[in-house]
């Protein structure tokens, strides 16, 4: 297995990304290789001032970034030697088997639909998002910002594409599929979810148990919740920002701890042809490391031909 890590995304990159990168390398099996795409001289500098052995990974030399403001779409089509670009280069070429970068989201998203494509039969692939849960384990939410306005088939599918992810990496059994709304009652909600609703009832690819309310969000009523990219986006940031209160306010409470982004690494996009992984621009060394490691699971755990199977 080649892991593809892009190490000059992010906000602390690239110094964040190679510590991260060295500090998963214990957890990783002697098959598993990680590729460092970026600038190969700061990458040793790096690693030799931490007194690690070069040797360990494989480099993928570039010094053109995209950075954080620039348009996503101009971006991939006139950076093809970015460091994204590259990613997204061996990655479509099966040189790796997964990508991650903690860079521009919405180049992350555009290089994925350029290079990889999506999946045959999904309309709109999706980001997925982590949420604690109060008794323990965690549920999924998405879509979390690839798609600010939806069409209850997207929303449909992305009930698909959640379910599956919660059985593949997480190990839920028949995972809870919930469509997030401001009532309980079926016939709730803005025009999207009342169109939704029937659908994912009569849809018998996945476990649907209803709408589900905010206030639910953190219990065992769902493992999987569905909304548009707009609604998950609000909801995961409101969320993030707990555990930065809880720190301002001198609290630690395990419950609270698990809403730490470092923990989680990255969220998958689903519904795309090859594992990519986007992590938080703000990420750490820890961080790095938890999105490797969720690359390396992903990979592993076969999620992308489980999704191709179930859009035949």
């Amino acid at each position: 297995m080649k892991i593809g890590l892009d190490i000059m995304g992010g906000d602390f990159a690239p110094e964040a990304a190679v510590l991260g990168a060295i500090a998963s390398y214990q957890v990783l099996s002697p098959d598993q290789k990680l590729v460092l795409i970026g600038d190969k001289e700061v990458a040793l500098k790096v690693i030799a001032d931490n007194n690690f052995d070069a040797g360990c990974f494989e480099y993928v030399h570039t010094t053109e970034v995209i950075g954080m403001a620039e348009h996503p779409t101009k971006a991939i089509a006139q950076k093809p030697e970015s460091s994204i670009g590259i990613g997204f280069k061996l990655l479509k070429e099966g040189q790796i088997d997964s990508f991650a970068s903690a860079g521009n989201t919405g180049a992350m998203l555009v290089g994925a639909m350029f290079s990889v494509k999506a999946i045959a039969g999904v309309i709109r692939p999706a980001i997925a998002g982590i949420v604690p849960k109060l008794i323990g384990g965690c549920g999924i939410i998405l879509d979390v910002g690839a798609n600010a306005d939806c069409k209850p088939d997207a929303l449909v599918q992305f009930g698909i594409l959640g379910s599956l992810m919660a059985e593949s990496l997480y190990h839920i059994d028949d995972p809870k599929v919930g469509l997030i709304n401001i009532g309980e009652e079926k016939e709730k909600g803005n025009l999207l979810c009342q169109a939704t609703y029937p659908l994912m009832a009569e849809n018998k690819q996945f476990n649907f148990v209803g709408n589900i309310e905010g206030r639910d969000l953190f219990t065992d009523q769902a493992d999987v919740f569905v909304c548009d990219g707009f609604t998950g986006n609000v909801i995961l940031k409101l969320a993030e920002n707990f555990y930065d209160i809880t720190l301002e306010k001198g609290m630690r409470d395990e419950f609270f701890d698990r809403f730490n982004y470092e923990q989680y690494g990255g969220s998958p996009i689903l519904g795309v042809n090859a594992p990519v992984i986007i992590g938080h621009g703000i990420s750490n060394p820890e961080a790095i490391k938890s999105m490797i490691l969720l690359s390396k699971n992903t990979v592993e755990s076969g999620l992308i031909e489980k999704i191709k199977q179930a859009f035949l």
